[in-house]
Protein backbone atom coordinates (compact mmCIF):
# COMPACT_ATOMS: atom_id res chain seq x y z
CA UNK A 1 0.00 0.00 0.00
CA UNK A 2 1.02 3.62 -0.87
CA UNK A 3 1.85 5.39 2.03
CA UNK A 4 1.96 9.25 2.16
CA UNK A 5 5.48 10.66 3.06
CA UNK A 6 4.88 12.54 6.41
CA UNK A 7 6.26 16.40 6.07
CA UNK A 8 9.41 17.25 8.54
CA UNK A 9 8.28 19.72 11.10
CA UNK A 10 11.91 21.95 11.17
CA UNK A 11 12.05 23.03 14.88
CA UNK A 12 11.22 26.58 15.13
CA UNK A 13 14.36 29.01 16.39
CA UNK A 14 13.62 31.00 19.05
CA UNK A 15 14.47 34.63 19.19
CA UNK A 16 17.12 35.81 21.61
CA UNK A 17 15.02 37.93 24.28
CA UNK A 18 16.67 41.13 24.02
CA UNK A 19 17.51 43.26 27.16
CA UNK A 20 15.38 46.07 27.37
CA UNK A 21 17.59 49.43 28.07
CA UNK A 22 18.07 50.33 31.69
CA UNK A 23 15.57 53.63 32.43
CA UNK A 24 17.25 56.54 33.52
CA UNK A 25 16.02 57.86 36.43
CA UNK A 26 15.11 62.10 36.14
CA UNK A 27 16.37 62.31 39.97
CA UNK A 28 19.64 61.47 41.11
CA UNK A 29 18.98 59.58 44.44
CA UNK A 30 19.35 61.69 47.45
CA UNK A 31 18.25 64.48 45.74
CA UNK A 32 15.99 66.98 47.03
CA UNK A 33 12.11 67.42 45.18
CA UNK A 34 10.23 70.26 46.55
CA UNK A 35 6.45 69.09 47.62
CA UNK A 36 3.68 70.79 45.55
CA UNK A 37 3.43 73.28 48.66
CA UNK A 38 6.71 74.54 48.48
CA UNK A 39 6.54 74.82 44.43
CA UNK A 40 3.30 76.80 44.92
CA UNK A 41 5.11 79.16 47.56
CA UNK A 42 8.20 79.95 45.56
CA UNK A 43 5.54 80.55 43.29
CA UNK A 44 4.01 83.07 44.85
CA UNK A 45 7.12 84.81 45.73
CA UNK A 46 8.01 85.06 42.21
CA UNK A 47 4.70 86.53 41.18
CA UNK A 48 4.68 88.98 43.97
CA UNK A 49 8.30 90.08 43.60
CA UNK A 50 7.52 91.10 40.07
CA UNK A 51 4.02 92.54 40.24
CA UNK A 52 4.70 94.68 43.67
CA UNK A 53 7.73 96.78 41.68
CA UNK A 54 5.43 97.36 38.20
CA UNK A 55 2.12 98.10 40.86
CA UNK A 56 4.39 100.34 42.84
CA UNK A 57 5.91 102.17 39.86
CA UNK A 58 2.64 102.87 38.27
CA UNK A 59 0.27 102.78 41.19
CA UNK A 60 2.21 105.55 43.67
CA UNK A 61 2.21 108.42 40.69
CA UNK A 62 -1.52 108.08 40.35
CA UNK A 63 -2.37 108.79 43.71
CA UNK A 64 -0.13 111.62 44.16
CA UNK A 65 -1.70 113.15 41.28
CA UNK A 66 -4.99 113.37 43.22
CA UNK A 67 -2.92 115.02 46.25
CA UNK A 68 -3.37 118.87 45.96
CA UNK A 69 -0.25 120.43 46.21
CA UNK A 70 0.99 122.02 48.73
CA UNK A 71 -1.27 120.58 51.32
CA UNK A 72 2.05 119.03 53.09
CA UNK A 73 2.48 119.31 56.79
CA UNK A 74 4.91 122.02 58.44
CA UNK A 75 2.47 124.71 58.65
CA UNK A 76 3.62 126.46 55.58
CA UNK A 77 -0.39 126.75 54.31
CA UNK A 78 -1.53 126.46 50.79
CA UNK A 79 -0.51 128.54 48.14
CA UNK A 80 -3.81 129.97 45.98
CA UNK A 81 -3.36 129.37 42.48
CA UNK A 82 -5.52 130.69 39.89
CA UNK A 83 -7.63 128.59 37.16
CA UNK A 84 -4.08 128.51 35.01
CA UNK A 85 -2.37 127.16 37.96
CA UNK A 86 -0.18 129.79 38.86
CA UNK A 87 0.22 131.26 42.30
CA UNK A 88 -1.44 134.25 43.25
CA UNK A 89 0.21 137.12 44.20
CA UNK A 90 -1.35 140.98 45.96
CA UNK A 91 0.18 143.12 44.13
CA UNK A 92 -0.86 140.94 41.22
CA UNK A 93 -4.45 140.18 42.05
CA UNK A 94 -5.19 144.01 43.29
CA UNK A 95 -4.17 145.50 40.16
CA UNK A 96 -6.83 143.41 37.81
CA UNK A 97 -9.58 143.46 41.03
CA UNK A 98 -11.58 146.26 42.55
CA UNK A 99 -13.17 147.12 45.43
CA UNK A 100 -16.22 144.60 45.60
CA UNK A 101 -14.66 141.84 43.59
CA UNK A 102 -15.20 138.17 44.80
CA UNK A 103 -13.30 135.51 42.69
CA UNK A 104 -12.46 131.90 42.96
CA UNK A 105 -8.89 130.58 43.63
CA UNK A 106 -7.90 127.03 44.38
CA UNK A 107 -7.33 127.32 48.17
CA UNK A 108 -7.07 124.09 50.84
CA UNK A 109 -7.33 120.96 50.26
CA UNK A 110 -8.09 122.13 46.37
CA UNK A 111 -11.12 123.64 47.16
CA UNK A 112 -12.65 126.19 45.06
CA UNK A 113 -11.93 129.40 47.46
CA UNK A 114 -13.04 133.27 47.16
CA UNK A 115 -10.80 135.78 47.01
CA UNK A 116 -12.02 139.26 48.26
CA UNK A 117 -10.99 142.69 48.00
CA UNK A 118 -11.93 145.20 50.73
CA UNK A 119 -12.47 148.94 50.99
CA UNK A 120 -8.94 150.32 50.59
CA UNK A 121 -8.49 147.80 47.95
CA UNK A 122 -6.97 145.29 50.38
CA UNK A 123 -7.10 141.12 49.61
CA UNK A 124 -9.62 140.01 53.13
CA UNK A 125 -7.91 138.61 55.45
CA UNK A 126 -9.73 135.33 54.96
CA UNK A 127 -11.01 133.67 52.36
CA UNK A 128 -14.38 131.63 51.98
CA UNK A 129 -14.39 128.24 50.89
CA UNK A 130 -17.26 127.67 47.88
CA UNK A 131 -18.51 124.44 48.76
CA UNK A 132 -21.77 124.30 49.86
CA UNK A 133 -22.34 122.17 53.29
CA UNK A 134 -25.23 120.70 51.86
CA UNK A 135 -24.49 118.54 48.61
CA UNK A 136 -21.01 119.83 47.70
CA UNK A 137 -22.16 121.76 45.17
CA UNK A 138 -19.53 125.30 44.29
CA UNK A 139 -21.57 127.96 45.90
CA UNK A 140 -21.63 131.25 43.47
CA UNK A 141 -21.72 134.77 44.27
CA UNK A 142 -25.04 136.86 43.88
CA UNK A 143 -24.02 140.22 43.96
CA UNK A 144 -27.69 141.84 43.73
CA UNK A 145 -28.67 139.56 46.54
CA UNK A 146 -25.10 140.65 48.24
CA UNK A 147 -25.65 136.64 49.36
CA UNK A 148 -23.91 133.58 48.20
CA UNK A 149 -26.92 131.51 47.02
CA UNK A 150 -26.23 127.81 45.86
CA UNK A 151 -28.29 126.85 42.74
CA UNK A 152 -28.36 123.36 43.69
CA UNK A 153 -31.11 122.96 46.35
CA UNK A 154 -31.24 126.73 47.45
CA UNK A 155 -29.09 126.82 50.74
CA UNK A 156 -28.16 130.97 50.93
CA UNK A 157 -24.72 132.27 52.80
CA UNK A 158 -24.13 135.77 54.08
CA UNK A 159 -21.32 138.10 52.50
CA UNK A 160 -19.06 136.36 54.99
CA UNK A 161 -20.31 132.57 54.37
CA UNK A 162 -22.54 132.30 57.29
CA UNK A 163 -25.77 130.17 56.38
CA UNK A 164 -28.59 131.77 56.53
CA UNK A 165 -31.45 129.53 54.95
CA UNK A 166 -30.92 125.77 54.84
CA UNK A 167 -31.34 123.07 53.57
CA UNK A 168 -27.12 123.35 54.11
CA UNK A 169 -26.47 122.94 58.00
CA UNK A 170 -23.57 124.31 58.26
CA UNK A 171 -21.74 127.61 57.32
CA UNK A 172 -18.91 127.88 54.59
CA UNK A 173 -15.13 126.89 55.61
CA UNK A 174 -13.22 130.04 55.60
CA UNK A 175 -9.08 130.15 55.98
CA UNK A 176 -6.75 132.60 57.22
CA UNK A 177 -5.15 135.21 54.12
CA UNK A 178 -1.45 135.33 54.28
CA UNK A 179 1.15 137.43 53.06
CA UNK A 180 4.43 134.79 52.39
CA UNK A 181 7.05 136.99 50.61
CA UNK A 182 4.06 138.44 48.16
CA UNK A 183 2.21 135.46 47.73
CA UNK A 184 -1.39 134.46 49.25
CA UNK A 185 -1.09 131.35 50.95
CA UNK A 186 -4.31 130.06 53.08
CA UNK A 187 -3.33 128.84 56.72
CA UNK A 188 -6.15 126.97 58.51
CA UNK A 189 -8.26 128.94 60.74
CA UNK A 190 -8.45 126.58 63.98
CA UNK A 191 -9.81 129.88 66.77
CA UNK A 192 -13.66 130.48 67.17
CA UNK A 193 -15.41 130.95 64.07
CA UNK A 194 -16.26 134.58 64.85
CA UNK A 195 -19.89 134.33 62.78
CA UNK A 196 -21.37 131.31 65.19
CA UNK A 197 -19.19 131.84 67.99
CA UNK A 198 -18.12 128.51 68.09
CA UNK A 199 -15.23 125.82 67.21
CA UNK A 200 -14.90 125.50 63.44
CA UNK A 201 -16.32 122.14 62.33
CA UNK A 202 -13.72 121.73 59.76
CA UNK A 203 -10.31 121.95 61.47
Amino acid sequence: AFRAPTARVLPTRQRPAVAAPPRMALVEEGAFVPDMERRNIMNLILLFGGALPVVGALGIPYILFFIPPGTGGGGGGTPALTKAGDQVTFDGWLSTHNVGDRELVQGPKGDATYLIVDEGKVIRDYGINAVCTHLGCVVPWNKAANKYLCPCHGSQYDQTGKVVRGPAPLSLAIAHVTDKEGNVVFTQWTETDFRTGLKPWWS
